[in-house]
């Protein structure tokens, strides 16, 4: 079930990054990683490229540049 809410909730929101997500469904975002692979393979969410530099800061957690949105 939480699959089919991470999935909608990212078709409401356009795309959202990892912590966004983790702190929406109050979920680790380790274990949230692992569904939203899940969800990749099956072709309901893609993972954004990371970009190479936000904003000229270097010191970014990668659970807030990781950015996924819905395939749909």
């Amino acid at each position: 079930m939480i699959l089919i809410e991470i999935q909608q909730y990212l078709s409401e929101q356009g795309r959202a990054s990892l912590e966004q997500i983790a702190l929406h469904f109050h979920m680790d975002e380790e274990a949230l990683r692992g569904m939203l692979r899940h969800l990749v393979r099956k072709g309901r969410v893609r993972k954004l490229p990371l970009p190479e530099h936000c904003h000229g800061c270097t010191e970014c957690r990668t659970e807030c540049i990781e950015f996924y949105q819905s395939s749909c």
